[in-house]
């Protein structure tokens, strides 16, 4: 195994899809998402996953059960499993940030360019490694 090495900054901010699967391991997922003004990602709870959240850029909110932070570039946020939470691009320009889930959710290398079609067609984790 190789494991995963890049920009992540560079690439997060490069970044224009809603959702970009980039890698994939046993116990872990790397995630890019990118939100346009005052698009959300939607009220969702990920039962068997923690998620942690790194802000690139733009300015939002993520509530977590009955808390609410602000968020902007250099701040990160960890979700635990069974958390009710979202998070809200409040800002003019796009919320550009990039996420961990542990273990992993989606399906390997999968690619969403908006949230519609994320909700459309969102497979769930299969198995399969990024190698």
């Amino acid at each position: 195994m190789k494991g995963y090495k890049g920009d992540i900054e560079k690439d997060t901010l490069a970044n224009t899809n809603f959702r970009k699967v980039l890698y994939t391991s046993k116990h872990s997922q790397l995630v890019l998402m990118s939100l346009k003004s005052g698009e959300e990602i939607g009220t969702e709870i990920h039962e068997g996953n923690d998620q942690f959240f790194r802000f690139e850029s733009g300015t939002g909110k993520v509530k977590i059960n009955d808390t609410e932070y602000v968020v902007r570039d250099g701040v990160a946020v960890v979700v635990p499993a069974g958390a009710e939470h979202n998070v809200i691009n409040t800002g003019e320009g796009d919320l550009k940030m990039y996420t961990i889930y542990s273990p992993a959710h989606h399906k390997d290398g999968v690619v969403r360019a908006t949230r519609a079609e994320a909700e459309k067609d969102s497979p769930e984790f299969d198995g399969v490694f990024t190698e």
